[in-house]
């Protein structure tokens, strides 16, 4: 008889442990929400339940899980590292890009945001923020060729952040800053490196093209300078000139053979 009264003692303490812990887990709770997080409480029954009756909420809240729930959106910036993907071109060449996004979300739009998508914050990352995302760069890419897409890299990051931060302030999530390390095919890379080097060489060629014209406009001015000299020096050789120059020349012995040249000209002869 005592066994029995135990053991109903026991199963009695057992079910009021169980009730205890199924009435703290579906009719008592209480959530903290932080100071830099919107809460907001959704309210499960009604004829409006979890669509409109929605109520944001701050600090410690005490709610009944049965019949309502806690969603806490952070507001302060979220930074998103996101897989690679690619975009197209003008022309076709295929891209990549590999962003990484950083945001936040407007305080007074979070109630509507989530009576619109009833989804979390990181699951509106990977879904909604990532298609706004691919779709910006997809449609703004589709307006560059190729070789535009490379040569104006700023103007098209700013087409893609315009069109980005347009599209998801509507929503309640601010634009902060966006890094796209895009790259482009190897196949154009390896065209723009051969038409860079090609241009360096015409530009290497040119320059010895003009270095030669200069050395032998050089030649041809030092030859004429050198011709116009002889000229000179040939029109001045005059008879008695060149009677000095003999005379500066000669070692004073005369020949002794054959005819003894006349050293001097008389020129008291008319």
């Amino acid at each position: 008889m005592i066994m029995i009264k135990k053991y109903r003692l026991v199963l009695t303490g057992v079910i009021i442990v169980a009730l205890a812990a199924l009435f703290a887990n579906y009719f008592v709770a209480i959530e903290r929400i932080d100071a830099g997080c919107v809460g907001i409480k959704v309210n499960l029954v009604g004829d409006n339940r979890g669509v409109d009756d929605i109520t944001e909420v701050t600090g410690w809240v005490p709610y009944m899980p049965l019949f309502t729930q806690i969603h806490e959106f952070p507001t302060y910036t979220q930074v998103k590292d996101y897989e690679p993907f690619h975009i197209n071109a003008k022309d076709g060449s295929e891209f990549t890009v590999d962003p990484t996004f950083s945001y936040y979300v407007d305080r007074e739009m979070v109630p509507q945001m989530f009576s619109q998508y009833r989804r979390q914050l990181p699951e509106l990352e990977n879904g909604y923020i990532r298609n706004v995302i691919m779709d910006s760069y997809r449609i703004i890419a589709n307006k560059f060729p190729s070789d535009s897409l490379i040569s104006n890299r700023q103007q098209f990051e700013s087409e893609v952040q315009g069109m980005l931060q347009a599209e998801l302030r509507k929503e309640g999530f601010i634009f902060q800053q966006l890094t796209s390390n895009l790259t482009a095919p190897q196949s154009l890379k390896d065209a723009i490196d051969a038409k860079n080097k090609a241009t360096q060489e015409a530009y290497q060629a040119e320059n010895k093209l003009r270095q030669a014209e200069a050395e032998a406009k050089a030649k041809i001015i030092a030859a004429e300078a050198e011709k116009k000299a002889n000229d000179l020096k040939a029109s001045a050789l005059t008879p008695l000139i060149i009677q000095q120059l003999f005379i500066e020349k000669w070692d004073g012995k005369l020949p002794t053979y054959g005819t003894v040249p006349q050293l001097f000209q008389n020129i008291t002869k008319q």
